[in-house]
Order: structure tokens, then C-alpha cells, then sequence
């Protein structure tokens, strides 16, 4: 039983941690586009250049792949 207690316990400090975490990079994400609009506004090409690197390393990245169903349901309809 004491030991369920302690997994659970290390399982919900994970999940506070990853939330918070969470919390913390949205911030970041508002924080950086606000600094962008001020880069753009102030014609500052360097700080523009700066934010926009920060930011692309904070957001996932967009997958343009077709995803396999996507794929085969084009394949069967172009024979």
C-alpha cells in the first residue's frame, strides 16, 4: 500500500511539474509576440531576428506530412 501511495505521489508531482511548465512557456509565447510587434513597430531588425529564433524554438514544429489514411484514401481514388 505504502508503495501505490509513493507512485502516486511521484505521478502527481510529474503532472503539477508539467503543467506548470506548460504555463510557464505560454507565457513566453505571449511574451515574445508582444516583443515581436514591438521589433516590427520600431523597424528593429536585429531584436525581430532574436524573438522570432526564441519563439520557433519554443513551438512545436508543424508536421505537413499526410498522414497514412490520408495517403492511401488519395492513392485508391487516383486508380
Amino acid at each position: 500500500m505504502y508503495k501505490m501511495k509513493v507512485t502516486y505521489e511521484v505521478m502527481l508531482g510529474l503532472a503539477a511539474e508539467m503543467v506548470w511548465d506548460q504555463i510557464l512557456r505560454e507565457h513566453r509565447i505571449e511574451e515574445l509576440h508582444t516583443l515581436i510587434d514591438r521589433a516590427l513597430a520600431d523597424r528593429d531588425e536585429q531584436a525581430f531576428q532574436q524573438w522570432t529564433d526564441e519563439l520557433r524554438s519554443l513551438t512545436p514544429a508543424i508536421d505537413t506530412t499526410l498522414p497514412e489514411v490520408e495517403r492511401y484514401e488519395r492513392k485508391s481514388l487516383s486508380h
